[in-house]
């Protein structure tokens, strides 16, 4: 199986809470900085199941671009796209099962159709991450990628990973890529409407339902939730619904979103 993703590469610094934030005080805290960004994600958890993962997408040049590029390369993942600019910071508290996000994408919605190489695309799968769709230039690369992808005989994923930011813009983009298999939560199914495609339908501590048939979740204890939709996503891609619960169980017993 070779996997390509097309996303944000960024810096995720985890803080993970006993008690809950004291405005105009501190609260003890433990905490775990790594790459992070949900192509990213989907990409190291492909190459810790045994896929051929690659992640496209604009990094930055700055030394937080260093460090998030050694580590999802040293995960197997062949990283290419343009460097250049500043690297994006996501930071994720994470308290009670439950997580808050705070991001800033950087550089990573700046990729431009006229930056790919078609042998990138060269793949399986291509998996797209809700977040490329928002917003040009990345959006339109994005829609590129897709074409450039079915060229070579892949099929395509698109995660919705927002239900709020969601508007006719973002359908059309969806519709216009015809995925073959879309991740979302009710919600963000809800807010696509929809479409000719299976839905993977993420359901939480409740499992998924795919094609109406409902799957449990696996046994964990969680530690963070953080990145266990892509972890999900990466097993379900490469081995169906029981490898992307288990994948998704495995993530959420840590800190952190990569394996």
């Amino acid at each position: 199986m070779r996997l390509t993703t097309l996303g944000d590469l960024l810096l995720d610094v985890i803080v993970r809470l006993d008690q809950p934030l004291v405005p105009g005080d501190d609260q003890t805290a433990v905490t775990r900085t790594g790459p992070g960004g949900q192509a990213a994600n989907v990409a190291a958890w492909a190459a810790a199941l045994g896929a051929e993962a690659r992640f496209v997408g604009r990094r930055g040049d700055d030394p937080a671009s260093e460090i998030v590029t050694a580590a999802l390369a040293g995960y197997g993942v062949d990283v290419v796209g343009p460097v250049g600019g500043r690297t994006g910071v996501v930071v994720s508290i994470a308290s009670a099962g439950d997580r808050t996000m705070a991001s800033d994408r950087g550089v990573s919605p700046t990729l431009e159709p006229r930056d790919l190489d078609a042998a990138w695309f060269d793949c399986d799968v291509l998996h797209l991450s809700g977040y490329s769709l928002l917003r040009d230039p990345i959006a339109s690369a994005s829609v590129s990628a897709a074409a450039l992808a079915r060229e070579h005989g892949a099929q395509i994923a698109v995660d919705i990973s927002t239900w709020t930011l969601v508007d006719d813009a973002f359908r059309e983009r969806v519709r216009t890529i015809a995925p073959d298999v879309v991740f979302a939560t009710e919600a963000e199914y809800d807010a696509v409407g929809e479409l000719d495609t299976r839905w993977v339908l993420k359901r939480g501590a409740r499992g998924l339902d795919v094609d109406g048939k409902s799957y449990p979740s696996a046994a964990t204890d969680v530690v963070d939730t953080t990145g266990a939709g892509d972890a999900l996503a990466a097993g379900y891609l490469i081995g169906g619904a029981e490898l992307g619960l288990e994948a998704a169980a495995r993530c959420c017993a840590q800190m952190g979103a990569m394996p």
